[in-house]
C-alpha cells in the first residue's frame, strides 16, 4: 500500500533545499522555514513578508528574500493602508498585522506546456516582428515571471537544476505566490515620479495596491497632473516606430514601422493601459529586474505580473494623478 507523504516531511525537504541554495552564494541566507499550511501567524522573515505582500497587491518587485528599497516601499504602502507608522521596516507592529496566510515556498513541476512556451528571441526589431509570438526566451525566465521571483534567487533555491537543459517533469522550489487578491473599489491611480511608485487608491483614499514603476528618462517627457485611462488591453501587440528610437541604427536603416506580436517579451509586455495623452500608457516590460531602476522613453513601465494585476482593476475613465 502506498502511504501519503507526511506534510512535515515535504516541508523539511523544501527547507533543506532552500538552505543549501543560500549557502552556495556569498549572499545573506534569505530562506527560512515556512509555516505549516494550516497555521496562520505573523511573518517571520523578509522572504515571507515579500510573498505575503505580493499576495495582497503590494509589490516589492522581484521576490529575492533581501530587504531592499522596493521591499521597504511596499512595506510603507502596506503600513499606510493598515494605519500603522510608516517605517518601511518589518517591525513588530507590522508583523502582528501582516499575517502569513500560507507557506512562503511551494513546488512547481515543469510541464510540456511550459516548455512549449520557450523560444529563442530574435535580437533585431525586424527579427522580432517576424516571430508569431514573443514568448519566454528561457525556462528560467518563464518560471521567474510566473512566480514573481528574481532569476538569481530561483537558481539559489534550485542549485541542482540545469536551466539550459531542463526537461518536463523537473520539480522546482518557487515562491508560493500567484494572482494577487485586492480588496476594495478602485477609484484612482497615483504615480509619484520621485519615488518611482504607482499606487491604486479606493474611493476613501486608502491604498489598495502598490507597484514599483519606471518613468521617462527625459524630464520633459514626464507628464504631470491629471490624466485618464482611455483603453485597457491584455496581450497587446506593439508598433515599432523608428522615430521613437532615434538611437537605433537598425530603425534608421529600416525607415518604416513594424508590428510586433504579443507575448511577455513584447516591448509593452502583457498589458497596455492607454492614457488620454497620445502615445502614453502604463504597461508591462520584458525586463522586470530593471523596473524602478532604469528609465523609459516616456511611458510608465511595470513588471508584467504587476501590469496584469493593474489591468484587472483599471477601467476606462479612471483618474491617473502624476505627482512630482
Amino acid at each position: 500500500m502506498r502511504h501519503p507523504v507526511p506534510r512535515c516531511f515535504i516541508s523539511c525537504l523544501l527547507i533543506l533545499a532552500a538552505l543549501a541554495a543560500a549557502r552556495a552564494e556569498e549572499e545573506p541566507a534569505v530562506v527560512e522555514p515556512a509555516a505549516p499550511a494550516d497555521e496562520v501567524r505573523p511573518v517571520e522573515s523578509v522572504l515571507e513578508a515579500q510573498v505575503e505582500l505580493h499576495r495582497r497587491g503590494f509589490s516589492c518587485g522581484s521576490i529575492d528574500g533581501v530587504a531592499g528599497p522596493q521591499t521597504a516601499a511596499a512595506l510603507r504602502a502596506f503600513q499606510r493602508a493598515a494605519e500603522l507608522v510608516e517605517t518601511g521596516h518589518l517591525d513588530q507592529e507590522t508583523r502582528e498585522v501582516l499575517m502569513l496566510s500560507a507557506p512562503a515556498l511551494t513546488q512547481h513541476v515543469l510541464s510540456p506546456t511550459d516548455v512549449s512556451q520557450v523560444h529563442p528571441l530574435a535580437t533585431t526589431w525586424l527579427g522580432k516582428s517576424e516571430q508569431p509570438r514573443l514568448d519566454y526566451a528561457s525556462a528560467l525566465e518563464l518560471v521567474a515571471e510566473r512566480y514573481r521571483a528574481s532569476p538569481r534567487f530561483l537558481q539559489r533555491l534550485n542549485p541542482g537544476i540545469d536551466w539550459e537543459g531542463i526537461l518536463p517533469g523537473a520539480v522546482l522550489t518557487v515562491p508560493a505566490v500567484d494572482e494577487a487578491t485586492i480588496t476594495g473599489h478602485p477609484a484612482e491611480i497615483v504615480i509619484r515620479l520621485a519615488d518611482r511608485e504607482l499606487e491604486v487608491l479606493d474611493d476613501t483614499g486608502r491604498v489598495m495596491a502598490h507597484f514599483p514603476v519606471s518613468i521617462a528618462r527625459m524630464v520633459e517627457k514626464r507628464p504631470l497632473g491629471e490624466l485618464r485611462v482611455v483603453v485597457v488591453i491584455p496581450n497587446p501587440n506593439y508598433t515599432f516606430d523608428p522615430a521613437v528610437f532615434p538611437e537605433s541604427a537598425e530603425g534608421r536603416e529600416l525607415g518604416r514601422k513594424l508590428i510586433l506580436s504579443p507575448g511577455p517579451n513584447n516591448p509593452v509586455g502583457l498589458a497596455w493601459i492607454g492614457l488620454d495623452r497620445p502615445g502614453y500608457g502604463i504597461h508591462g516590460t520584458p525586463d522586470p529586474e530593471k523596473v524602478g531602476r532604469t528609465e523609459s522613453h516616456g511611458c510608465f513601465r511595470l513588471a508584467n505580473w504587476d501590469a496584469v494585476t493593474l489591468l484587472r482593476i483599471a477601467f476606462s475613465g479612471m483618474l491617473v494623478r502624476v505627482e512630482p
